[in-house]
Parts: C-alpha cells; sequence; structure tokens
C-alpha cells in the first residue's frame, strides 16, 4: 500500500487536536508524566489534592472512540479518592476508556496493555453495613491495594476489584471479574476470573 494514499488531512487534524485536549486536562489535574506522552480525547480526570497520578514514558490513553478499533464506552476516567491515594501508571503502558479510581494505590506495571472499557478500583466505595451505606467515606469501607505487574493484557470490559495482583506476562481473558490474585506467567479469566493454564515457554520467548 501507498501510505501517502492512505493520508487523511481531517483525522490528522482531528487527531492532533483530541492530543491537545487530553493532555490540557492532564495538566489541570496536576497529573505528572514522563516523555513521549499521547493523551488522546476529554480525559475526565480528578486528583485529590493530597494524592498523585504519575505517569511513565510513552504511556498511550485513548478516551475517544475514533482512536481505537472497538470504541470505548466513554471518556478514561482517572480519579483518586482519597488525601495518599495513588495512581502510578508505568512506562509504555496502553489504556482504551473504561476507569482506574484510587483511594489508596492502584499501581500498573511497564509494557501492560488494557483492553477498552476495562475498570480497575480498590474500594467497594460503599460500605457492606446498610446503615452506612450512603457515607462514602466511612471506615467499614472496603479498600485494599491494587497491583497489576509487567507486560500484563487485561481484555475488554474486565473488572479488576480491590486487593488484587495480577502477575507479570498474565493475560486477562474479555469480560472477566478478577477478585482475586492472578499468579505470573498465566492466561486467566470468566467471573470469577481464574487461572485457565499456565502460559509455555514458548510463549514466554523474547520476554
Amino acid at each position: 500500500m501507498n501510505p501517502k494514499a492512505e493520508f487523511n488531512p481531517a483525522r490528522s487534524i482531528r487527531h492532533a487536536v483530541s492530543r491537545w485536549r487530553g493532555r490540557r486536562r492532564l495538566k489541570a489535574a496536576g497529573v505528572i508524566w514522563g516523555a513521549g506522552l499521547s493523551a488522546t480525547g476529554p480525559l475526565v480526570v480528578e486528583r485529590h489534592p493530597e494524592s498523585e497520578i504519575k505517569l511513565g514514558q510513552y504511556v498511550l490513553l485513548v478516551s475517544d472512540s475514533f482512536a481505537t478499533a472497538l470504541g470505548v464506552n466513554h471518556p478514561l476516567v482517572l480519579r483518586t479518592l482519597a488525601p495518599g491515594a495513588s495512581i502510578r501508571i508505568g512506562d509504555r503502558v496502553g489504556i482504551s476508556g473504561g476507569s482506574i479510581c484510587a483511594a489508596k494505590l492502584v499501581e500498573i506495571g511497564d509494557d501492560t496493555l488494557l483492553g477498552a472499557n476495562v475498570t480497575i478500583t480498590d474500594t467497594d466505595f460503599h460500605s457492606l453495613h446498610p446503615a452506612h451505606r450512603r457515607a462514602q467515606s466511612h471506615l467499614t469501607i472496603g479498600i485494599a491495594e491494587v497491583r497489576i505487574g509487567k507486560r500484563v493484557f487485561i481484555g475488554t470490559n474486565s473488572i479488576v476489584l480491590k486487593g488484587v495482583t495480577i502477575g507479570d506476562n498474565s493475560v486477562v481473558g474479555a469480560g472477566s471479574v478478577v477478585t482475586r490474585s492472578i499468579p505470573h506467567n498465566c492466561i486467566a479469566g470468566g467471573n470469577p476470573c481464574r487461572v485457565i493454564r499456565e502460559l509455555t515457554p514458548e510463549e514466554l520467548v523474547g520476554i
């Protein structure tokens, strides 16, 4: 194919404007990022004044359906909810739509990919106790750190809940609900998510 024949000026301009809007939202929220950031679309970013959102180098944030094959259900949400909360995203991470909310810590390792509309949260948001359910900061609300390793792939529409660790190189199938930790070097899926098999040595070649 001839690359020149595929050039679309209107699409190129739309990409440029969309990236500008994404960076503007991140800057306004006080997000720290490394070199090579690509942030496409009108992100929803809210950082608690006493918290942090840090992005590594060459991070790709997609918040507009024209920029990814599956499209996104809504703009990407990055939100810290409490003092001391932290969202830490490593180098070369790709995220399309979805939501990441941290009341304590959500950490994503280098080279990890989140498919369209993945949700990750370290909090239950509401208490299990009916009398306290409307109080959004009650002590009985469950909160536990989420740590996702390096080179992980999480399929579209998956949900990762509080207290979960996902080991390096692992794959989580589309539509999974991850309620328990997943080890390194495996394929997992389902609701609740469980290990299906280990990755073979051949599949791990080049890591």
